[in-house]
């Protein structure tokens, strides 16, 4: 093609980037509770949202002694799917890890 015209080049690229939205992003929080154990919330930490057991181990910590952490910041859709799959697995080993989001 010919860049004769490179002002409808610029034209429609500055509408794209004029249209393009960030998503809103969700902070996603473990809440402590006198049943689950810290070691199958480590491996929570690292199994869903694949933080280092150094990171893992901080962020727990903090849940235990401030009642709630934040293990992430994500697009609603992935949100929701950590929150689902900590519930799942919470569940399946039989603990009541309760796990939410909220708008960052």
């Amino acid at each position: 093609m010919s860049d004769r015209h490179p002002d409808y080049r610029e034209e429609l690229e500055s509408d794209v980037e004029e249209e393009l939205e960030e998503p809103p992003m969700y902070k996603v929080l473990l809440h402590n509770d006198d049943y689950t154990t810290m070691e199958f919330v480590v491996e929570i930490l690292q199994r869903v949202f694949h933080k280092s057991p150094t990171e893992a181990t901080r962020i727990m910590l903090h849940v235990h002694k401030s009642g709630a952490g934040v293990c992430g910041v994500f697009t609603a859709e992935v949100a929701e799917t950590k929150v689902e799959m900590v519930h799942h697995l919470a569940r399946k080993n039989g603990f009541p890890l309760q796990c939410s989001m909220e708008e960052a």
